[in-house]
């Protein structure tokens, strides 16, 4: 930890001159005090700072008001190659999981998300297919010691998951423990990229004020997060357009968005496209590429 308040102080007045002349850039990069290396990102009238030790361990995080930048990306038309073909119900059976893989070979999905226990399923199942096999880790909740986290996503990718997606620690944001949630990120980020797997970060939205969303964003793309993700689908609501056109607007052209939770029917589907989102959780994904609404009773509420 980085324990000497004047030397915090100094860094912070470094970071403000530089990034007053590098901000159209969206990112600074500023080299710390005692050997440190410092990561700045702003958007949305906020600054985060991260910084690093020589061995990339998060040393220091933190979070203010600032000034904004902007990012889009356009839209793509071919919305099977978007979907994450979605079952994460703690009921799912093995039949069901290897119905959802044969959906994904038919529609040509961009991957199956599951949870740990059906990836060697997976992987088998989509071996010599360009389907992903996506796993989730600290679901849905993010409260799991971040070295629980690093054990399941290194044992999720020895099984064959290419991609992983990970919660967030939502109540350390919410307490403003920034460099827990930087430290947190950064060390499954670390841990997946090793095995050659991508990372797709949860700050679950329904949870999050504004500024909270673009806090969790800006971390997870300054420590090298692939993607930021919306939803679990285990909240008390799941995508919004508007959301999505936040975290673009935040993570600007360089990472992917992902919407999930609530993505039903085709127009779902692409009003999230169109706001930014370059991939969707869905459960719904074969009604969704044929066009056929998925309808939700009164009262009821489900993952995806």
């Amino acid at each position: 930890m980085i324990g000497d308040p004047k030397s915090v102080e100094v860094l912070v007045e470094t970071i403000t001159r530089e990034i007053l002349e590098a901000l159209q850039e969206g990112e600074v990069h500023v080299q710390g005090p005692n050997g440190t290396y410092c990561r700045v990102e702003c958007s949305e009238g906020l600054r985060v700072t991260t910084c690093y030790d020589n061995l990339g361990r998060v040393v220091s995080a933190g979070a203010e008001r600032f000034t904004s930048t902007l990012g889009s990306v356009p839209p793509d038309a071919n919305l099977a190659a978007y979907i994450d073909h979605t079952l994460l119900k703690p009921d799912a059976t093995i039949e069901q999981v290897k119905q959802l893989c044969a959906e994904a070979k038919e529609f040509n999905f961009a991957s199956v998300c599951v949870n740990p226990f059906h990836i060697k399923l997976c992987a088998e199942l989509l071996k010599g297919t360009p389907v992903k096999v996506c796993s989730v880790v600290g679901f849905p909740l993010g409260a799991t010691p971040t070295a629980v986290k690093v054990f399941e996503t290194k044992e999720v990718v020895r099984d064959g998951a290419q991609e992983v997606d990970m919660v967030i620690n939502i109540g350390a944001l919410k307490s403003r423990e920034l460099e827990v949630v930087a430290e947190d990120i950064a060390s499954v980020v670390n841990a997946a990229h090793f095995g050659g797997a991508i990372v797709k970060v949860i700050i679950e939205t329904a949870l999050l004020t504004d500024e909270e969303k673009v806090i969790a964003c800006l971390l997870s793309k300054e420590a090298g997060a692939d993607f930021v993700k919306t939803s679990t689908g285990f909240a008390k609501s799941g995508a919004t357009v508007e959301d999505v056109q936040l975290m673009r607007r935040v993570v600007g052209p360089a990472i992917g968005v992902k919407a999930a939770g609530g993505i039903r029917t085709r127009e779902d589907a692409t009003a999230m496209v169109k706001s930014g989102a370059t991939r969707l959780g869905a459960s719904a994904g074969v009604k969704i590429v044929k066009g056929e609404d998925q309808p939700v009773a009164a009262g009821a509420k489900s993952a995806y």
